[in-house]
């Protein structure tokens, strides 16, 4: 791993990212989800990707980790999720994943890099198809991980899990900690590891807890609304994976998301949740290498 300093990467933002593996060798760049630090792109599966000839890329979006953050823009959750559920416009919101995906592109040009691989994971995976979508002349190949089409009729969470989701956050860091068991309602089954949850949160914690950046990052997400049709004209070489056991984006996000993109392949875990367990980084390792290889 070669830690790098934060860059600017647009008007206003600096994203913190680090690299794995040669730089010569194809660029593969990790977007991580909904308030997730890139951190979460564990530092053994990126270096698996980097010993197979990747020279890998991951950063915290903005207003997550150490990036920029927008402190005091405020959203109206309330309403925005009243308008989202109801199908209603959800009006002017401080950013969109369009303006995420700039900042992704805005790293790559700022490290010298015009095309890259790009995989995404939850909303990683819906910033990275709105990549693909804008400037498909900078994508070598798209990997969408656990994500969906931003379409109403696929993808959505169990009630039971979105109230999880949802929940005000944690007031100190012995309370996020012990919190953390409660997110095993979306994670895969076969696999959970509480210790390890625990363990997470607390890095976590420490590198940067910042709860109020997850309105604004879910407003980006509401308001960007359905990439169906881009989706459909897509001519970039796309893996779509998902796992059969997730509540929190449903396996019909995936398997749309594959549907609409021609001539994508899907891999379908049965024992994946919203997570990327440790178990099955042999089996997605390979997926990608051999993707990024094509």
């Amino acid at each position: 791993m070669r830690p790098m300093p934060r860059i600017a990467v647009n008007t206003g933002i600096e994203i913190e990212y680090d690299t794995f593996g040669d730089p010569t060798h194809p660029p593969l760049l990790l977007v991580m989800g909904f308030t997730a630090q890139m951190t979460l792109w564990d530092e053994r599966f990126c270096q698996q990707l980097a010993d197979g000839g990747r020279f890998v890329i991951r950063f915290d979006n903005r207003d997550c980790g150490l990036s920029s953050k927008l402190d005091g823009v405020e959203v109206d959750m309330a309403a925005l999720m009243a308008a989202a559920f109801s199908g209603a416009p959800v009006g002017d919101v401080p950013y969109t994943l369009s303006h995420m995906a700039d900042d992704a592109f805005g790293l790559l040009t700022a490290m010298g890099i015009e095309k890259a691989h790009i995989m995404g994971a939850s909303m990683g995976g819906m910033i990275v198809q709105t990549m693909a979508i804008e400037h498909p002349e900078r994508v070598l190949s798209m990997t969408s991980v656990m994500s969906t089409t931003g379409e109403m009729e696929y993808g959505q969470a169990d009630p039971e899990v979105l109230g999880v989701l949802i929940a005000p956050p944690p007031a100190d860091r012995q309370e996020f900690i012990d919190a953390a068991p409660r997110y095993r309602v979306f994670a895969s089954k076969k696999y959970y590891d509480e210790a390890e949850a625990k363990t997470r949160a607390a890095r976590d914690y420490d590198r940067s807890y910042y709860p109020e950046g997850a309105s604004r990052q879910m407003a980006a997400i509401a308001a960007s609304g359905s990439r169906a049709d881009g989706l459909r004209a897509l001519d970039v070489p796309t893996l779509v994976i998902h796992g059969r056991d997730d509540t929190l984006i449903a396996p019909s996000g995936g398997l749309r998301t594959a549907e609409l993109v021609p001539g994508s392949v899907l891999l379908f875990l049965s024992d994946m949740g919203h997570d990327m367990p440790q178990q099955l980084w042999p089996v997605m390792v390979s997926a990608i290498l051999t993707h990024t290889a094509r």
